[in-house]
């Protein structure tokens, strides 16, 4: 793909989030979400790959059908209350409906399915920018129109913990790994989403910090399976350090910055009188732990067979652009003692 091709095609991707950040109209908020969708089909072909053009296919698919169940729902609110405010929408039945649209739009249980597969058929470049850049539209519009006390977010939340944290125990691909921790995080998110707005973007954020950066480490080392991180630590020792801690940092584990928002996201729900719910999440946070200690296991403890030669690439100079990868691993692991400011900024 030629730089011009690539840098329309990221302009549109920009062009799409930002439409829908400023909507209040939802035919806009639509416009922009398709936008966005058509803007990261090509990058996600562009290896004329089958598996890749698989992915496209089936990524161009689930969005078409929840685009055109979003469409049908804001048509239904403006029929019952006769305009297209996005903030005014308050009747139950296209609340329902538009809130599974966005569900199926950002790959929330039991709406997830197509997230991992469609992952494992896409380069960490492109799937990096799935993982979380696409994620921002959908959430600027959940965020405006959850009502309170809702019970599907709920239920939507704990079925997305749980169901990112057990389909990702029997993984050996670490983009499907990485698509069902996505799963399970966005559960968290909605959890907290209808109590504390500042929460579930103060979530957001770091999520898409721990995710880039993971994403980046991996396509440093062009690692996509299990078995890729075995020789990790006689190529180069200091990723070998850095992945545990971003993977540890992702299954929220005191003291990095992942634990910050598991704790908060606790502390709301308690105080909403939601200790159960908040017990539910605990356990399947333990599920998701499991395979992040599975891949840090494999990546700090396992060696295989080496030879002299096999020991030598960590003395050479990479050629390999590290800023972004150093710039992201130290916000997605030492950023815990920031908590304050943190929540200053985002309430503020």
């Amino acid at each position: 793909m030629t730089v011009t091709a690539l840098t329309t095609l990221l302009f549109a991707l920009g062009i799409g989030t930002s439409l829908t950040f400023v909507s209040s109209h939802w035919l806009l908020a639509w416009m922009g979400l398709e936008i966005s969708t058509l803007a990261i089909l090509p990058l996600m072909a562009q290896q004329h790959h089958p598996r890749a053009v698989e992915a496209a296919t089936k990524y161009f698919l689930i969005q078409a059908t929840a685009a055109a169940m979003l469409l049908f729902a804001s048509t239904t609110n403006a029929w019952i209350s006769g305009h297209w405010d996005i903030q005014q929408t308050s009747h139950p039945l296209p609340l329902t409906l538009l809130t599974l649209a966005l569900a199926l739009k950002i790959g929330l249980a039991p709406l997830h399915s197509w997230q991992p597969e469609v992952l494992q058929g896409l380069e960490l470049n492109t799937g990096v920018i799935m993982a979380t850049w696409q994620k921002l539209a959908p959430f600027a519009i959940l965020t405006q129109i959850q009502p309170p006390n809702s019970p599907l977010i709920l239920i939507l939340g704990v079925a997305s913990i749980f169901a990112g944290g057990w389909g990702g125990l029997n993984q050996t691909q670490l983009r499907k790994i990485l698509g069902y921790s996505s799963i399970a995080h966005l559960g968290w998110m909605i959890l907290v989403l209808q109590y504390s707005t500042t929460l579930t973007l103060l979530a957001l954020f770091i999520y898409i910090i721990t995710t880039y950066a993971t994403f980046t480490l991996l396509t440093l080392k062009k690692a996509t399976s299990m078995k890729m991180l075995f020789a990790l630590g006689a190529k180069n020792p200091v990723l070998t350090m850095l992945l545990p801690l971003l993977l540890m940092s992702l299954a929220g584990l005191p003291p990095l910055t992942g634990f910050l928002t598991k704790l908060l996201i606790l502390k709301e729900l308690t105080k909403q009188g939601l200790a159960t719910t908040a017990a539910l999440a605990i356990i399947g946070a333990l599920l998701s732990a499991f395979f992040y200690v599975r891949l840090s296991v494999a990546t700090t403890l396992t060696l295989p067979p080496n030879i002299l030669t096999g020991l030598t690439p960590w003395r050479l100079t990479s050629l390999r652009l590290t800023l972004p990868v150093s710039i992201s691993s130290m916000l997605a692991i030492a950023l815990l003692p920031a908590t304050p400011a943190l929540i200053a900024l985002l309430t503020y």
